[in-house]
């Protein structure tokens, strides 16, 4: 057993920084986090290597004090103001870098399945794939089409559970719920985490930036099999997405009518 958790993967998503490279507000992010890293390696390594340096060159002696600096004005001036001076550059990037991380940009690719809704974040043009994220003990389902937070089942909309299938260069606006207990839809390489809150409808968005598919994990522990609800987002070329999305919706019309045939017969013999 020990050994087994020895060999087990660690649980951060990159090496020293998050994942990136999926869609521009994931590399805004690991942009953001890289810079206040360097920072504050930066600041550690100042503070660390003075530390060292007084504990070496002011170490006690028989025949020498070490050096008294209590009191120096100069000195604690200026590292109050280089304190305040990072703090200040940390907020100017973080307020630079957040309007892209918040807005999504405009779709590349010349797409016919668009649909915008109020209150969502939406693309200067207003071309966007909305896509609703519902998330259940223990596992994702999403439905395509502007409606599916409201009117899913009225409008038949075509859904899929734990693969998501997007197309490349799309701005993808997410509309995320729960149905049960909080949950938390995260795939690290298309951007930040966001939380799926009983009662609340939470917003986020993502735009692949190549095809491929990109892994997640619900990020909130959500019962005693959270850890097998992960997410899948697969990146397709747009010709690809609409002939699978017309499939989808065959086939889940085609169970559909399966299913209605069934009861019609189970209602006949009397078992419904």
């Amino acid at each position: 057993m020990g050994c087994t958790l020895l060999l087990a993967p660690v649980a951060s998503a990159n090496f020293i920084g998050p994942k990136a490279g999926g869609s521009p507000n994931a590399n805004q992010i690991s942009s953001l986090y890289h810079i206040i890293l360097y920072i504050a390696a930066f600041v550690f390594v100042v503070v660390e290597g003075t530390l060292l340096y007084s504990v070496v060159k002011f170490r006690a002696k028989r025949v020498r004090h070490a050096a008294q600096i209590h009191g120096n004005t100069r000195l604690e001036v200026g590292w109050t103001v280089a304190a305040a001076l990072i703090l200040v550059a940390i907020t100017v990037v973080t307020f630079v870098k957040l309007p892209s991380i918040i807005t999504p940009p405009n779709s590349s690719a010349a797409i016919s399945y668009q649909s915008a809704s109020v209150n969502e974040p939406t693309p200067p043009n207003g071309k966007q794939l909305t896509i609703c994220v519902t998330g259940r003990q223990f596992i994702w389902m999403y439905s395509y089409g502007a409606a599916c937070d409201k009117h899913r089942w009225d409008a038949k909309l075509p859904y899929s559970y734990q693969q998501m299938v997007v197309p490349v260069h799309t701005t993808v606006v997410l509309v995320i719920q729960s149905i049960d207990v909080i949950h938390s839809w995260w795939v690290p390489a298309l951007g930040g985490k966001v939380d799926a809150v009983p009662g609340y409808t939470t917003y986020t968005w993502f735009k692949a930036l190549h095809t491929g598919l990109f892994h997640g994990q619900c990020a909130q522990l959500c019962g005693r099999q959270h850890a097998f609800m992960t997410a899948q987002v697969k990146v397709v070329a747009p010709g690809q997405y609409a002939a699978w999305l017309k499939q989808q919706g065959v086939a889940i019309n085609a169970a559909n009518d399966q299913v209605g045939t069934l009861r019609q017969m189970l209602t006949r013999e009397g078992q419904l």
